[in-house]
């Protein structure tokens, strides 16, 4: 009866219905599941809290008439030609935009063409009788009857953050199912609970849109049964159409996109020898906030996800793969952001402190899924690390671990390393590092250091680090080795 079509729209509202109708695919919709969700979308669309909540998404709608109000009659007679358009005849000579069949021969709005919609129909169109931006001048856009449906039930399966609705699509059509389920789930239940208390509001979301989005991200591949390689994008927008200047701190749409090498990341994270560490990792990631003054009062309180807004880590994300070196060097070495704002939770991490929280193993999914490093470049930066702790333990050398720690000059660091090696080999030992491995993880020739080279450092680093921490070393000369604040250079 119904197959996703790539529309973001479309899909999402065809995922909507499909859920809706407690099927798992869009092709087992029968006539009477669509029956049953115009049947709601007629009860509920024209009432609060549902009129309200849905203001967003179709501001001029017909169950938003006042003049409908006191005519149900000719409420119904319009409900009935935009929802259930779907067993009626269609024109042949025009196909839909979404569907590719052929287009309703249902007039939805006034005096227009038999099957045109308009923003009042589908979001982010432009309004009656505007020709722009449709083909040939021809106002409104032709859809069919079904197509028409699954756009109205499609706001049911959005989120609602910032007073706007947040859509999510992927490549994956399990994935835009997970989502849609997922909020037409909350939303019904939201609904109960407003008609239970009399509200005539729809709970809203305190989540940031790219933080609602990973964190339901996150919910879907856990429940799901089969790794996806698919990329995600979410719509954060209103369909609010009044004309005033354009708010580039808030405006009218929003796309966030998560390519397929962070959703793979994440997915990856849900197995055993990952998912703990990284739960540990987000719940340092949520935005603090001040406790109140007075009596009892403690300073900063870390919300871990009840009540807060935004988690940064989630945030970051939307900045990789280009901002990769950063990223690792903020939440995978835990040093801080210190010029961050006060509800910044970055702005706290220690390597200090938090050396526990340092994983070479979280460190090295990073590189495989987001980054795409090489694996040989990995396995030499691993083994380096391992070489320099064990000799920074076995010597008490923290001279050489406080350069390779602090220093942001390249010379300086070769230097620092050339000496550690005689030094170990005047000691009869083998070389910590040979040419070879040092030109893998280091250097793109003879002398000609890498543009990525304090990436490198770090991730060597983190493999010092936490192999220090475990053999004790870093917790008898944390306060000789590790720095208490940081002035801002080390995230340059």
């Amino acid at each position: 009866m119904l197959a996703y079509t790539g529309h973001p729209f479309y899909d999402i509202g065809v995922a909507t219905v499909t859920a809706f109708s407690g099927k798992d695919s869009p092709s087992l919709v029968t006539s009477s599941d669509l029956a049953e969700v115009a049947g709601f979308i007629e009860e509920q669309y024209s009432r609060d809290p549902l009129k309200s909540f849905l203001s967003v998404a179709f501001p001029n709608a017909w169950f938003r008439q006042p003049a409908f109000k006191k005519q149900p009659a000719k409420r119904r007679e319009y409900a009935d030609r935009i929802l259930r358009a779907y067993d009626k005849p269609s024109k042949d000579d025009e196909r839909c935009v979404f569907t590719g069949e052929p287009a309703s021969a249902i007039r939805f709005s006034g005096k227009t063409a038999p099957g045109r919609a308009f923003r009042q129909h589908v979001p982010l169109l432009t309004g009656e009788g505007v020709m722009n931006f449709f083909p040939d001048g021809d106002v409104g856009l032709p859809i069919s009857g079904k197509a028409a449906l699954c756009i109205q039930a499609f706001p049911l399966g959005c989120g609602k953050c910032s007073g706007r609705l947040l859509a999510v699509h992927s490549d994956s059509s399990e994935i835009t199912f997970g989502f849609a389920s997922h909020f037409l789930e909350e939303n019904r239940r939201g609904l109960s609970l407003a008609h239970l208390s009399g509200s005539k509001k729809m709970p809203e979301s305190r989540l940031a849109a790219r933080t609602m989005l990973v964190d339901i991200l996150s919910q879907v591949f856990i429940l799901s049964k089969e790794p996806h390689q698919a990329s995600v994008t979410a719509y954060h927008f209103t369909n609010i159409g009044q004309a005033k200047p354009l708010d580039r701190r808030n405006p009218p749409l929003e796309i966030h996109y998560l390519p397929v090498e962070i959703t793979g990341f994440l997915q990856a994270l849900r197995r055993a020898e990952y998912k703990d560490q990284w739960k540990i990792l987000v719940r340092r990631g949520w935005e603090l906030t001040r406790a109140v003054k007075g009596k009892g009062a403690t300073g900063e309180k870390r919300l871990d996800g009840d009540g807060a807004g935004r988690n940064f880590l989630y945030e970051d994300l939307f900045s990789l793969p280009e901002a990769a070196a950063s990223f690792v060097r903020c939440y995978f070495l835990r040093i801080p952001v210190p010029r961050a704002a006060k509800d910044d939770p970055r702005r706290t991490y220690s390597i200090r402190s938090e050396a526990d929280l340092v994983s070479w193993r979280l460190t090295e999914l990073f590189l495989r899924e987001v980054m795409r490093m090489d694996k040989n470049r990995i396995d030499e930066i691993r083994q380096l690390g391992d070489r320099l702790a064990d000799y920074v333990s076995a010597e008490n050398d923290r001279r050489f671990f406080m350069t390779f720690f602090s220093t942001f000059d390249y010379h300086v660091f070769r230097n620092a390393l050339i000496k550690a090696n005689l030094d170990q080999v005047r000691r009869g030992n083998p070389p910590i590092i040979t040419l070879d491995p040092y030109i893998t993880v280091f250097e793109e020739g003879d002398e000609v250091y890498r543009d990525d080279w304090k990436l490198a450092r770090d991730l060597v680093l983190i493999r010092m680090v936490e192999r220090l921490y475990q053999n004790g070393w870093l917790g008898k000369n944390a306060e000789e080795v590790l720095p208490e604040s940081f002035d801002g250079k080390e995230n340059e």
